[in-house]
């Protein structure tokens, strides 16, 4: 059996500041092939010497691809970060147009979105959950909306993108419905 201090897996050597095409371009093919005893998986885990990944780290190739690989990453950091104000400001420049109902048509869709979503409950229905539930349908209808946070992934400015977003959504219905004002201020501060 092979003593694991001395091998490195590939995680490990992503860890440490590889890449992939780095992994391949400059050690290769894997010292040993393994099972991990870890887990269980198919896959065979793939183990480097870590004394040979120590010496091609101290190479100039290494120091040379590593610099490129960080300009990289760099450039993507960047770009991302310019798609991020990009979808930010398309959040914020964007009309929100909220569906004008009369009321009783209002009602009426939010009872039947409740129960299409196959929400049942007793038999009356209070005023404070139907304001709720007309809350949901329009939020419901404007999820069109979400569309413009596409081209952000991960972490990279999504959540304050889908913050924004749901602000101005839940602003538009309370200013369409002042009615509903106070329920969309209460979801405002529920998902901060």
């Amino acid at each position: 059996m092979t003593d694991r201090t001395t091998y490195v897996t590939a995680l490990g050597l992503r860890l440490r500041g590889w890449s992939d095409a780095m992994i391949g371009e400059l050690l290769g093919q894997a010292d040993v092939q393994g099972r991990d005893p870890r887990r269980w998986s198919l896959a065979p885990v793939r183990l480097y010497l870590l004394a040979r990944i120590e010496a091609v780290e101290r190479t100039p190739e290494f120091l040379h691809t590593a610099a490129v690989a960080g300009r990289g990453s760099a450039a993507a950091g960047a770009g991302a970060e310019q798609r991020r104000r990009a979808v930010l400001a398309a959040i914020r420049a964007e009309p929100i147009e909220v569906p004008r109902l009369p009321a009783a048509e209002l009602e009426r869709r939010a009872v039947r979105h409740r129960h299409l979503l196959g929400a049942r409950g007793p038999g009356g229905i209070t005023a404070g959950a139907m304001v709720r539930w007309q809350v949901g349908y329009l939020r419901q209808a404007l999820a069109r909306y979400e569309t413009l946070l596409d081209g952000l992934y991960g972490d990279t400015g999504r959540a304050e993108a889908e913050r924004l977003l749901r602000r101005r959504l839940y602003e538009a219905i309370a200013a369409a419905y002042p009615a509903l004002a106070h329920e969309c201020g209460r979801r405002m501060e529920l998902e901060r």
